[in-house]
This record gives C-alpha cells, sequence and structure tokens, in this order.
C-alpha cells in the first residue's frame, strides 16, 4: 500500500465513523417514534374524542345541545384511517424529545462549548412555543371557527330549507390537525429570528423596516394554510404579526449582548496591550 491509499483510508475512517453514528441515532429516533405511534394508534379513539370537544363547545356556543354533536364518516375505511393519522400525528409529537436529542447528540460533537450552550435554550424553546401555538388552537381557535360554520346553518322554520352541519371525522381531524401544524410553525418565529440574528443573518433594523412586509406575507401564509374564511385567515395572521414584534425585540436583545461582549473583549485587550 504506497502512501496516497494510506491517506485515503484515513480520511474515509471518519466519515465511516460518522455515518456509524448517524445510524444510531436514527434507529433511536425511529423507535421512539414507533413505540409513540403503538400507544397513540392503541388509543385512537380517546384522542380523536379528545380533539372533538373543541367541536362541542362550538355547537354550545351555536345555541345547539353539546351532548348531540355529530360527527359522520361515509366510508368504511375512513374512521380506520383517521385513527392512524392521529397516531401518526401523536407519535411525532410525543416522540420529539427523543429524536430531537438525537439530532442534538449527533451534531454537539462537532460544536464548540459555548455553541453547545447556546443551542440548548432552543432545543427547550421549541417544543413549549409548539404546544403553545396548539393549546391556542384547541381552546380558542377551532372553537371560534367551527361556531363561524355552525351559525350558518339553518333551522329548517317557516319559509326555510334546514341545512344542518355534518363534519366528516377525517376533515375535521384535516383542520384541527392543520391548525395545529400551522400555529406550531408561526410560534417557532422567535427561536428562528433570535437563531439567525446569533449567526449575524438578520438584524433588529432590517426587521424592523421589513415590519410591512412580514404583514403582508403573514395575510398571504395565512389565506393558503386556513380554511377559506375570514375568521380562520385573521385569527393566523394576527399571532403571527405579534410574534414578529417579538422578534424583533428578541433580535434587539441579542444585538445588545453581542456589542456588550464585544467591548468588554476590547477593553480587556486593550487593559493588555498597556
Amino acid at each position: 500500500m504506497n502512501k496516497s491509499d494510506d491517506e485515503i483510508d484515513k480520511s474515509s475512517a471518519p466519515l465511516i465513523e460518522h455515518l456509524i453514528e448517524l445510524r444510531r441515532r436514527l434507529i433511536w429516533a425511529l423507535v421512539a417514534f414507533f413505540v409513540a405511534f403503538l400507544g397513540c394508534f392503541h388509543y385512537g379513539k380517546q384522542l380523536f374524542n379528545l380533539l372533538v370537544i373543541p367541536y362541542q363547545w362550538a355547537v354550545g356556543w351555536a345555541g345547539f345541545d353539546p351532548a348531540k354533536a355529530q360527527l359522520i364518516y361515509t366510508a368504511p375505511q375512513e374512521f380506520f384511517f383517521t385513527q392512524v393519522k392521529i397516531a401518526m400525528f401523536g407519535g411525532i409529537v410525543l416522540a420529539f424529545p427523543v429524536i430531537a436529542s438525537q439530532i442534538y447528540k449527533f451534531v454537539a460533537p462537532g460544536l464548540y462549548r459555548n455553541e453547545r450552550m447556546a443551542f440548548l435554550p432552543f432545543l427547550v424553546a421549541s417544543p413549549i412555543l409548539f404546544l403553545m401555538g396548539g393549546a391556542l388552537v384547541y381552546f380558542f381557535f377551532t372553537p371560534m371557527v367551527m361556531w363561524f360554520f355552525l351559525a350558518m346553518q339553518q333551522q329548517g322554520v317557516a319559509g326555510e330549507v334546514q341545512i344542518s352541519l355534518l363534519p366528516k371525522v377525517s376533515e375535521y381531524l384535516s383542520l384541527i390537525m392543520t391548525l395545529i401544524f400551522a400555529f406550531g410553525l408561526v410560534f417557532q418565529l422567535p427561536v428562528v429570528a433570535t437563531l439567525l440574528a446569533r449567526v449575524g443573518l438578520v438584524g433588529y433594523d432590517g426587521m424592523k423596516s421589513k415590519r410591512k412586509y412580514a404583514i403582508v406575507i403573514a395575510f398571504i401564509v395565512a389565506a393558503v394554510i386556513t380554511p377559506p374564511d375570514p375568521v380562520s385567515q385573521i385569527g393566523l395572521a394576527l399571532p403571527t404579526i405579534i410574534l414578529y414584534e417579538i422578534s424583533i425585540w428578541m433580535v434587539r436583545l441579542v444585538e445588545k449582548k453581542r456589542a456588550a461582549a464585544e467591548a468588554e473583549a476590547q477593553s480587556g485587550s486593550s487593559e493588555v496591550s498597556s
């Protein structure tokens, strides 16, 4: 074996080690998801009944008996696959801490200590903010949207044809899961903005000057993601705008801390030189 072959073998060794480590982290993440998926599928009906509670609240707000709230399915396999979707969604949510920790353990050896310490708070803040967005959807936004749709029913009094809302289980689940996912992502805005500010990709002045464009984009994204009604669109756009303002404030704090650290470093170097 010549010198060049030996250099190739040495350079390929770290790559193989990284691939083995990546495989190990992926296996742990998949095992966590599979276990969470099985647990959620076992309790699929109970989880679906939990997700139906906001609809029952909306039925009560519309002046009807919440105990008589109904959902239907029109295909034999529809409710089964609905439970599969619930299990997949719940599996991802429950396994996220394990998945995130495996990602962190894979990338952490390549980070400096100060970078690891800076990354950890975001690893904690991200799922908390996602849960906050999901809670807003569950306790307020979904009941409001469903109440808006229920209020359009006709009771069949004189001169009116009775028109009743009977949502399908798959469509209702798709609605609430889409809203939870959309709000969960929107609530990541402060985390993403702060991370980008730390690496110098965004700044306070830039975000402040782009505020008007952010407002327009917020309404466009809300119109694409949410159902085609003004309540849903405004309900997603307003939190997005508020979170953008919070992100501006967070970026400002990052810049102040960076400026203070640079000033302290300069003063320390000047004292050493003197």
